[in-house]
Order: structure tokens, then sequence, then C-alpha cells
């Protein structure tokens, strides 16, 4: 590679960020608006890591009251408020019913928490906790016979990430997946990048005034091989959560919250119409957070719990996805995984006369905005000319509607020949931005190809152009989750499609 240092013409941003995940869009996005010039690589896809491997859950985390950590339940509660308010295409309220086994949790104290949870924040979207019984006609075995209903949100993690990351672009920020930062080095006041091509292995470098690592699981790792001169602020635990996909286990809109013996509770959740999404696992985790994947002693976990509440049974059979994601916990915390705080640090690194380095420790999925604005904030005082805080009431692109029934009515209206599940889908996946592929079109055909599953060309060609697709499982598994229903040739298909068009030029 020619030696590009030298070269005076080379881009020069306010900020770099390292990381396409949720905190690293989240920061590009509250910087670009402040208006600081804005740069983020992510060495893979946008969210294809831990962000798109959570729960699916905008919460304020009810069994952390059992921790005291009333500081992190309540700024998540208010979180939760603000996204539900900002993206109400791809966050929605839902409600949780909870199971009581006197013998793993008192009633008193689950009463307690409840009434933390509904009063450490205020909240107008969602509905208190209350007591409930449970029927001959519950999904549930017919030992329980009370329990708990309470709310929290839902929120597809994956199109969040993707959301946040045009918001940022549309603010002015450059959005470079599939690039990975493979060195920074400090030279002086401005930190010089080298960027590597994970496809093409061409590399690149350019220069930024401050340097944000938001790498997550990867966030200490980076110290050692793109930071070589620089030792690591904090020491990470990482913590496998894993989730598995099955038909549906029951027909209500509700989702469940399962107590276990060894603590632990599992989430069954309402997902995609057809099926359960049933999780989480806390286990400790070594090696590559790339490669995490649920193991049999995991698979046979979840099942065992469902299996002890529901009446419909399920085994590693009815299993039609899996998914593992690494959850970047601060180190240092003694005791089982699930009792680890989910509460993040920010470390800025900021000697006199040189470049600053912000790392980002922890966090979780509800918090991002707040962690955003406050690592800006840290990154602000380097730069006079930024503007205030603004990402409180900021709107994510597709997100200007009332509700998803006043959205669904105006797309009918528009597209009349649209079938029912496909506005659902287009609502709860892109709000208002469905427009920019729908509008051109006057009947179902001008939608081009049907690779199935209501997956047609132009929807696969806005992802391509508008939102850095660039395999099928960028497609199948995170801007949508059609995966789910989609057949091996029709894959297939897809896979042929993408190959044949220039990807290249859209994925930089």
């Amino acid at each position: 590679m020619n030696n590009l240092s030298a070269q005076p013409n080379l881009s020069l941003y306010d900020v770099l960020v390292i990381g396409g995940g949720i905190n690293g869009v989240g920061i590009a996005m509250d910087a670009a608006g402040r208006g600081l010039k804005v740069a983020l690589c992510e060495m893979q896809d946008l969210g294809g890591a831990t962000s798109s491997s959570s729960s699916k859950l905008i919460h304020g985390g009810l069994r952390y009251l059992e921790y005291y950590e009333f500081g992190l339940v309540q700024k998540a509660l208010h979180e939760r408020e603000r996204l539900l308010t900002n993206a109400p295409h791809i966050m929605w309220p839902l409600r949780f019913r909870l199971p009581h086994q006197s013998h793993l949790r008192p009633a008193w104290l689950i009463r307690l928490g409840l009434f933390f949870y509904d009063n450490l924040a205020p909240h107008t979207h969602l509905a208190g906790s209350r007591s409930v019984r449970f029927t001959k006609q519950s999904p549930l075995q017919a030992q329980f016979i009370k329990g708990f209903e309470y709310s929290d949100g839902w929120v597809d993690d994956a199109r969040l990430v993707i959301l946040c990351a045009k918001a940022a672009q549309q603010q002015g920020a450059a959005i470079l997946p599939r690039q990975r930062c493979v060195k920074a080095e400090r030279q002086q006041q401005t930190w010089l990048i080298t960027l590597e091509h994970t496809i093409t292995g061409e590399r690149t470098q350019l220069r930024s005034k401050t340097l944000v690592n938001a790498t997550g699981p990867w966030a200490s790792q980076i110290f050692e091989n793109v930071l070589p001169d620089l030792t690591t602020p904090q020491q990470l635990r990482l913590v496998k959560g894993s989730h598995i996909v099955v038909p549906r286990l029951h027909d209500g809109d509700e989702a469940y919250l399962l107590q276990n013996k060894d603590g632990r509770i599992v989430f069954v959740l309402p997902f995609h119409q057809q099926f359960s999404l049933i999780g989480t696992t806390d286990v400790d985790y070594e090696g590559d957070a790339s490669h995490a994947a649920i193991s049999e002693q995991e698979i046979a976990y979840l099942c065992r719990v469902v299996n002890g509440y529901f009446k419909r049974s399920i085994s590693a059979h009815d299993i039609v996805w899996t998914y593992a994601g690494v959850r970047p916990l601060i180190a240092g915390s003694k005791g089982s995984a699930q009792q680890a705080s989910r509460d993040y640090h920010l470390e800025l690194d900021a000697p006199s006369g040189q470049a600053p380095l912000l790392s980002i420790f922890g966090g979780k999925l509800t918090t991002y905005r707040l962690l955003a604005e406050q690592a800006t904030t840290r990154l602000a005082r380097f730069f006079p000319q930024a503007g205030p805080t603004w990402t409180h009431h900021a709107v994510l692109p597709g997100g200007h509607f009332s509700t998803h029934t006043q959205l669904n009515q105006a797309l009918a209206q528009d597209y009349p020949w649209l079938s029912a599940p496909l506005r659902q889908r287009y609502v709860q996946s892109y709000g208002t931005l469905c427009h920019q592929f729908l509008a051109s079109a006057q009947n179902l055909a001008d939608l081009g190809r049907h690779f199935g599953a209501g997956l047609y060309q132009a929807e696969v060609d806005y992802l391509v152009a508008q939102e850095w697709a660039h395999t099928t499982d960028d497609i199948l598994w995170r801007r949508t989750k059609l995966g789910l229903v989609i057949n091996p040739a029709q894959t297939a298909a897809l896979s042929a499609y993408l190959a044949s068009m220039d990807l290249k030029h859209f994925s930089t």
C-alpha cells in the first residue's frame, strides 16, 4: 500500500466513529446534527453483531431492580418513553404477563418492583401494572392461576440501527460499512486512520480531529489491534445471550415473562405473526464475538423453562431460527452473568495538545440515545462551533405519522393493490419511507420481480441503494425478517440478483 500519510488532501473529519452498532450510529447521528463533520466505519454490516441480536425490547429492566440498579432503570424508563415517540413505526407498546410462583419470588416483592417500575419515570404511552387471574383459556398450564401484568416496548433492533444511520447521513455524516479500521495513529492534534474494505481489500486513509471507539464487544480488544501505543482503560465481561424462534405458542398479542429456579427469567414474545421468540440466556463468553452461537445446553434450557409453563411443549425440533449476541458488560462485577450491570461508562483520553479518544464501554439498547448524547457532549468541548443537544425529540426517518392504523389506511388509499399483510409489514418496517419504493408504482407488477414471501425487486433495490444492504443476510435477517418464511430456492434467486448488481458502489 502506498504511504498516504504525507498527502495533504486526505479527508479531514471532526469525528470518526469506529463501530456501526447502535451506540456508534447514535453518536454519529447526534454529532452530525450538532454541525460536526462525521464519518463512521463498520467492519461488517451495520448492526451486524450485538445490536441485531437482542431480545427486541425497549425496557427499563424490571429484573435490574433486584440488583438495586435504580438509576439505570430510571434512565432506561425515561428513554423508553422518548423512543416510543421518536420511532413509532419500529417500536410499539407490549403487554407482559408474569405468572406467579411464590417459591421463586413472593407476591409482595413483585408488587413492590412493579410499583417502582410504574413510578420511577412518567409514562404516557403505556398502561400501568395490575394483578391478573388466568382462566382455562390461558395458554399456561392449569397450576398457574394468578399473576401480574405490566407494560414495556417492542423494537426492531436491526432497523433501529439502520434508521439512526440514515438520520446521521441526512445530517451529513459519511457512513462506511464493510470498512475495517486497521490502524489509528495520533499525529499531534489529528488522528491518521487507515481503513480496509473487507470485500475488496482496498485500503484508504483519512484524518479526524477526534476518534470514538464504539466497537461494543471489541472495545477493549481494539487497543491491541488498532491502537497499539495505548492501553485499554477498561476490561469487558462478555456475556452471551441466545434466543430461539418457534411456531407461535399462543394466539394473543401479549408477551410472557417466565421465572426460573436459578433466578433467571425467560421472555416469550410474539414475533412476526406466526412465531414466538424465546430468550435470553446469560452465559459468560470467551472468543471472537463474531462467532457467537447458541449451544445445545442453552437450547435445552430455554425449552425446559417454556415447557414448565405452557400447555404446548416445544423441543429442539420445533426451532425455525436461533441467534446469539455478545453483550459487552463492564468487568469487575462478581457473581452470575445475569447480575452484571448493563450500565455504561465513557472513557475520554485527551492529553494536552493531542487528538482526543473517547471509548464506550457497556450499555444497553434502550439507553443508546442518552449514551450518544452524553458522548457527543464530551466531544463538543473540543468544538466551540458545536450546536446544542437535539435528539430528545428527533423523530427517526419514516416516523412522521400518528398511528400504525392511520398510516395503514393511508397506504390502502394510495396503493389499493397492496395486500393487507404487505401493508402491515411496510408500516412496521419502513413507516413513511416505503413511499420511496412505492411512489412510482401503479400496480403490483410495477414493483418488479417477486423473490417470494412478499419481497419485490423495488424493495430490494431500495435496500441496496438507500440502506447499505449487500448480502441476502442483510436483507432477509436484518432489514427484514423474511428469512423466517422464504425458501432456499427463493434465497438463491435473491443471492444471484444481488451478485448481478454493482454493490461496491453502494457499500461505501
